[in-house]
């Protein structure tokens, strides 16, 4: 598949997950990463990896940071997105 594919695939768990709140967060932080599977149109297996941890500071903002792969050599390149939440559920840098 094509980076435009993963990054398509990408895009919708994303923006599912940019509907949680902050306090979501706090509970999944510098823990096991969130993974799943998930099947593109064409057949191709893929694993979503979803990190959480402090951006700067303990107890300030969270990053959330995004990667796909199939778990062939993509996996050494995996496509990737990210987004930072405030306290008071906004988004940094947006």
């Amino acid at each position: 598949m094509k980076k435009t594919a993963y990054q398509s695939l990408l895009l919708p768990i994303v923006a599912d997950y940019r509907q949680r709140p902050y306090d979501f967060w706090l509970t999944h932080l510098d823990g096991e990463p969130i993974t799943f599977e998930i099947t593109a149109d064409d057949g191709t297996r893929c694993q979503v990896e979803i990190s959480v941890f402090w951006d700067d500071k303990p107890d300030e903002d969270i990053r959330v940071m995004f990667a796909i792969d199939d778990g062939g050599w993509r996996a050494f390149a995996p496509v990737t997105d990210s987004f930072i939440i405030a306290h008071d559920g906004t988004f940094v840098g947006e």
